[in-house]
């Protein structure tokens, strides 16, 4: 729910940098972005115990099966001095890990063990990718490699291999085990027949589609419902629309193929193509976005749209109210230039509302002042920016004079589109800026052409 459909097509048009500016300015402004770490932690004698294979790794462990256990949190608390090296030449590796953990079976990881370390050699010319400062381990490690390009370390001694006798038998790789700290392979004791095909078990390829599909809610389904409609649309063979419907989404959920069907003209499926099956968890609320909603409006960004003859006064008020809750307001002008005010002062605008669209914003407020409402009613712009975050389901405010301006659009009130004129209407406005989007009106929202 982070974006509705047609905001997102308009953001990646209008401002492609939309997301790292965005990342940058958080944390600039102090509103640092979070990412809690957890795991989940299976039995070993459990591993089979799923109606899933557990090495698959298009699967998901539901949190109703195994729930999540934290172990910390990242947060990012300052942007890179140069981006280039300490983001671009930053290298990732899933075979660098810490004692007391080891590789499972998964294929994909097994692939990734070697690929990322081939990547890094490629990508950062060399095999001492390692010593690059923004990839060089806290704790000094040694693993007796020696030369090649772009390397730093000048190494003693003329062995780096053992046994040696030239240097007293140094280096010596530290011996394995939790006593002396070195990597130790689990001993996992296997009684199989070693074949090369897929397992049977990687077989099912809709039971967690479905368990997705019918996790979220009401509003989220009918998204997906019009994202498959949107892009098999674009399939200029029939058969091709059909086979997708057919073999696909009816094996995932049978109202959902019916619905895309219907949107394309095809006749609706009656079953799905393999057998159900039948899986102990029909649904997980924490596959929702809806349902991670965080409570506030941290960091949240609200546009006020101004024009002269504004009402200071409601501005003021409007940005010391978002400032309180975390919030973050800018000032839009019909151009970049300050905009004078109902009371004959200079008011400086953050930018126009031409060059920073209603698509980069969570929410709008409408201050009063006659004059500047009647400016805005014949600014093409303006309009078109109040009447897009009203379709793309956004939290609107108004004061004052400015709700002329809502006739004018033909807007109805409603929980997320309101007047503010006192602390008890500003948290109304703030609450509906807290629920992302107004779901409510999203019938509604499909008539304005915006």
């Amino acid at each position: 729910c982070s974006l509705v459909w047609d905001e997102a097509q308009k953001l990646a048009g209008k401002d492609t940098d939309f997301h790292p500016r965005d990342l940058w300015e958080s944390i600039e402004m102090g509103d640092y972005p979070e990412w809690e770490l957890g795991v989940q932690i299976v039995a070993e004698e459990d591993e089979h115990k799923f109606d899933f294979d557990l090495l698959d790794p298009t699967k998901i462990i539901p949190e109703e099966l195994v729930p999540v256990t934290p172990l910390g949190k990242m947060v990012l608390n300052r942007n890179p001095d140069n981006y280039f090296a300490e983001t671009e030449q930053v290298a990732f590796c899933p075979g660098h890990i810490v004692p007391g953990i080891d590789f499972s079976n998964d294929p994909l990881l097994q692939g990734r063990l070697f690929s990322y370390t081939d990547t890094q050699i490629s990508r950062l010319g060399g095999p001492n990718f390692h010593e690059i400062p923004i990839n060089r381990p806290i704790a000094p490690n040694h693993n007796g490699q020696r030369d090649a390009q772009h390397r730093t370390t000048i190494d003693k001694g003329r062995a780096s291999y053992e046994p040696n006798s030239i240097d007293g038998g140094w280096p010596k790789e530290t011996p394995a085990g939790p006593v002396d700290g070195g990597f130790e392979t689990y001993p996992e004791r296997v009684e199989a027949h070693k074949v090369r095909e897929r397992s049977e078990s990687f077989g099912d390829h809709f039971s967690q589609a479905t368990l997705f599909f019918q996790s979220m809610s009401h509003h989220e389904k009918e998204h997906i419902i019009a994202a498959y409609s949107f892009e098999l649309g674009k399939v200029e063979r029939e058969y091709i629309r059909a086979r997708q419907v057919n073999e696909i989404l009816a094996n995932i959920d049978l109202e959902l193929a019916k619905r895309v069907a219907a949107n394309l003209g095809l006749p609706a499926p009656t079953a799905g193509t393999v057998p159900v099956r039948q899986t102990s968890v029909k649904e997980s609320p924490a596959l929702s976005q809806v349902n991670l909603l965080s409570g506030d409006i941290v960091s949240r960004k609200v546009a006020i749209l101004v024009a002269d003859g504004v009402d200071s006064k409601a501005v003021e008020a409007m940005k010391a109210a978002l400032t309180a809750e975390g919030a973050h307001a800018k000032v839009l002008g019909p151009t970049s230039a300050p905009v004078k005010t109902a009371d004959g002062k200079s008011l400086p605008v953050d930018a126009s509302a031409e060059g920073l669209p209603s698509v980069a914003f969570d929410a709008v407020f409408v201050p009063g002042g006659k004059a500047s409402i009647k400016a805005l009613e014949g600014d093409g712009v303006a309009l078109h920016f109040i009447l897009e975050a009203y379709k793309h389901l956004k939290a609107i405010s108004f004061a004052g004079e400015a709700e002329e301006l809502l006739k004018t659009l033909r807007l109805e009130k409603d929980a997320g589109l309101l007047e503010v004129s006192d602390s008890k209407s500003f948290k109304a406005f703030f609450h509906a800026i807290a629920q992302h989007r107004v779901w409510d009106r999203e019938v509604k929202a499909k008539a304005v052409p915006a």
